[in-house]
């Protein structure tokens, strides 16, 4: 939590500057929500668990635009957490997305633009299945960055495509012991016979690909907002034919200036991402999916 206040304040404090300086080359909004699920049971035959879920979510939208320069900016934050009975409190939702994308203007609709996004996670993840004190996951474990040169169509504000055929990027897992088992993609240790590591993992792949992302926002209903982005990326180096997939779409509908529902969904596929069965042993890659629907108090500034 406090990774996420951090992120917020300097957040604020770039966009203060950003408006003091060119007020009328920026638009800006800023999204915060608090969102809650809660049941109790008190003597009840048909038997249940009781739960309270929190999720806080900040979004951030700061978009420059003058004569042919175009410059936009997506921070995207959440962290939420679980407690069902007399369990430990288990995390249910973590992100870190930030896109920034500087764009010129070649032709009406058409950009020349450079492309950078950061994905991460602030807090660490478990296995709450099969152990809830080793961590699978934390923050820059995995981490994912971004970088390069593309083309832009963008026929109006609620829609666009952006193609970077020369996008660079780098995994990185810092955590030695994720490192070594060869978690999300990356080469493992080498061990001898003894199953002792000879040589340590890489903390860092990189890759060189394609990346596409395709970003529709629109409200589809008075009160009803829909959004989706969809984001492809072929390494060259690494077989090329196997396309990882990012998939989020999310609707908000307002009940009234600060009370809303939200529904998320997440789909991902990476061919590197190999799971295991219940023996530990690997069964290959899978399409990852999670879908949440959560009531909760939003202002938006």
């Amino acid at each position: 939590m406090k990774k996420l206040l951090v992120i917020v304040f300097i957040v604020s404090g770039m966009i203060s500057m950003a408006q003091t300086d060119t007020v009328k080359y920026w638009k800006i909004e800023n999204n915060a929500s608090l969102n809650f699920t809660q049941s109790y049971f008190s003597n009840w035959s048909a038997g249940g668990e009781n739960t309270l879920a929190i999720t806080g979510k900040f979004k951030n939208t700061a978009n420059y635009s003058k004569e042919k320069h175009q410059w936009t900016n997506l921070l995207n934050l959440a962290l939420g957490y679980a407690l069902i009975g007399d369990n430990k409190a288990m995390k249910t939702d973590d992100k870190i997305e930030f896109i920034s994308s500087y764009g010129y203007r070649i032709k009406e609709k058409i950009y020349a633009t450079v492309l950078f996004s950061f994905k991460s996670q602030l807090a660490r993840g478990y296995n709450y299945k099969e152990d809830s004190t080793l961590f699978i996951s934390k923050f820059m474990a995995p981490g994912t960055i971004d970088i390069g040169p593309g083309i832009e169509w963008k026929p109006n504000e609620y829609f666009l495509i952006n193609f970077s055929p020369l996008t660079a990027r780098w995994l990185i897992v810092n955590d030695e012991r994720l490192a070594d088992a060869g978690s999300f993609g990356l080469d493992p240790a080498i061990f001898d016979t003894n199953g002792i590591i000879i040589e340590h993992a890489k903390k860092v792949k990189t890759m060189f690909g394609a990346k596409a992302m395709v970003v529709f926002k629109y409200e589809i209903f008075k009160n009803v907002d829909f959004n989706t982005k969809l984001e492809l990326f072929s390494d060259y180096l690494d077989n090329p034919q196997n396309i990882d997939v990012n998939w989020q779409t999310g609707i908000i509908m307002k009940v009234n200036s600060w009370l809303n529902v939200n529904i998320a969904t997440e789909l991902i596929y990476d061919n590197n991402v190999i799971f295991n069965d219940v023996n530990g042993d690997p069964i290959g890659s899978r399409t990852q999916f999670n879908e949440n629907m959560q009531i909760g108090i939003g202002i938006t500034f």
